[in-house]
């Protein structure tokens, strides 16, 4: 029995996909049975997977899925069901099949509700905005805590037993988080006739009805079958809603170790099998909406051209940013308080990305530093370093620090 625990190190987009499919890859080669499990965020992710002949980019599937390796969403995952269906049909035409998705059934649903509410309290911020993906995650959170839908409950439910659930979230909570946000529905445009729309109610719940059914309800227990347990983190460190030195500009999510090192203990106690961290950054730094981002512009990043074909300019979160490390201290310090905080026995490696974009140089504010000068000085943290200069796993390399 292994566990790998893929992390974000910046501010998402860093290259967890890859990694993935590159672990799953591993265990495929190995013979080992693996699944991956979605711990955190919902579908507002983009993790893109490529082979030479196809690419695609992951939401609510794990980036794992090309071997076949089952997902599962944990009970900190926040699904939408009504997105999954797209995301399955485009996987299996480019892949003939689609692995199985089993999920806790305590995942906390998203629904058409949260997302408008998100997108509507996004775009009435104007230039302050946050960066939100308008996916709805912090609106599901902020309703679950009083009046949640959990996929347990839901799952087996007919669409007209749904649709009068999600009135009931219409008729008694609604109205209650409009106050709250001090938002006056009938002056809010298009969102607020959405909002109020009971077309838009019942498609959805037939939509979620139908949907549900590609989904297997298990408690995390199920993990046990697995020999490889491979966890699939969204967003990035510097993303985590208690990382307070970028608030607000956060996600309502823990992105780090603390869901992971939470389930592992839960099936294991303190008698944790073979453990191996992996915390994944770009040779640069990315950022894909509002906020704080250091050493952004700085001569060093833009001295090279690349093309990210997964982080399009969107409305919600303009265009993709880039930015220099800064000096390993920098550099590290967001990973060693999650190590900290999470207290598990491990080991710990650094994935690094686009290496081709920049010579196998980190790009820093100091200039470009040539890997092995700028990986020496962190061997102290980090005991073996994934090299990618290209966008394939197979591609990888490995080298011990």
């Amino acid at each position: 029995m292994s566990v790998t625990i893929i992390i974000g190190k910046n501010f998402g987009d860093e290259g967890k996909g890859l990694a993935a499919d590159y672990f799953a890859m591993q265990s495929v080669r190995a013979g080992v049975p693996a699944i991956c499990v979605r711990h955190n965020g919902g579908a507002q992710a983009g993790h893109t997977v490529d082979f030479p002949e196809k690419r695609f980019v992951f939401s609510q599937l794990s980036s794992a899925s090309f071997r076949g390796t089952d997902t599962y969403w944990a009970d900190s995952f926040l699904p939408d069901l009504y997105k999954l269906s797209d995301e399955i049909t485009r996987f299996r035409s480019l892949n003939g099949s689609v692995p199985q998705i089993f999920a806790s059934p305590d995942c906390r649903c998203t629904y058409i509700g949260d997302i408008l509410l998100n997108m509507l309290l996004e775009t009435s911020r104007g230039q302050n905005r946050h960066g939100s993906c308008g996916m709805g995650i912090n609106e599901a959170v902020v309703r679950s805590a009083a009046y949640p839908l959990h996929l347990g409950e839901i799952a087996g439910m007919q669409a007209e037993s749904l649709y009068q659930k999600l009135r009931f979230l219409q008729r008694e909570y609604l109205p209650l988080r409009l106050k709250a946000l001090q938002i006056d529905l009938h002056s809010a445009g298009e969102y607020g006739e959405l909002l109020q729309s009971d077309t838009v109610l019942r498609n959805a719940a037939e939509q979620m009805a139908r949907n549900a059914a590609f989904v297997q309800i298990k408690e995390q227990t199920h993990l046990l079958h697995y020999e490889h347990i491979l966890f699939e983190g969204a967003q990035g460190l510097l993303l985590d809603e208690l990382y307070t030195e970028y608030a607000p500009h956060l996600t309502t999510s823990r992105t780090g170790l603390y869901e992971p090192a939470r389930i592992l203990r839960s099936l294991y106690g303190n008698d944790l099998p073979e453990t191996e961290i992996v915390y994944v950054t770009r040779s640069y730094v990315t950022r894909h909406g509002a906020g704080p981002l250091p050493y952004e512009n700085l001569n060093a990043v833009s001295a090279f051209a690349h093309t990210d074909r997964t982080n399009i300019p969107n409305e919600w979160q303009g265009i993709l940013r880039t930015a220099a490390h800064g000096d390993p201290g920098e550099f590290a310090k967001a990973v060693t308080a999650d190590l900290a905080s999470a207290g598990l026995s491990a080991n710990v490696s650094l994935f690094l990305t686009h290496l081709n974009e920049t010579d196998s140089c980190i790009v820093t504010k100091d200039g470009n530093v040539p890997i092995q000068d700028f990986c020496g000085s962190l061997s102290g943290i980090f005991s073996r370093v994934y090299l990618s200069a290209s966008p394939f796993a197979a591609d990888v390399r490995t080298e011990a620090l």
